[in-house]
């Protein structure tokens, strides 16, 4: 947990308040949450289908990234009724599925210039 007066903190919250593509950054920022946000969109929504579509994740890891997500209002987790133990299953919220073509934009746009491709200057004019 971050002090709130640290450096890091204060320089966080500065790029926060100049630009709000920071926050978003931020908020799907992270090793496993893009990947989890997606498998949820495919319809991995329980807890067992998201460790066995990501099997390099631990659970403690998979349990803090949905807390996080949930966090941020990107998902919710849901009872399923009449399972018992409780059942739970996690759902995109609006604000989850709006994210979904952005991730796969990103990925399509990792497949061209992150694997190593050279980025001409005219690529941006």
């Amino acid at each position: 947990m971050r002090k709130e007066n640290s450096t890091n903190a204060v320089n966080e919250q500065f790029l926060f308040g100049i630009c709000e593509l920071n926050s978003a950054v931020s908020i799907i920022s992270g090793r496993w949450k893009s990947q989890i946000i997606y498998s949820i969109s495919e319809g991995n929504n329980r807890f067992h289908l998201l460790k066995k579509e990501l099997p390099n994740i631990s659970e403690q890891v998979l349990g803090r990234q949905l807390k996080e997500l949930e966090t941020h209002r990107l998902i919710v987790k849901k009872e399923i009724p009449g399972t018992v133990p409780a059942g739970i299953e996690y759902l995109l919220t609006n604000k989850g599925k709006e994210v979904v073509p952005i991730l796969k934009s990103l990925c399509e746009w990792g497949k061209t210039y992150a694997e190593g491709k050279e980025i001409s200057v005219c690529d941006f004019i």
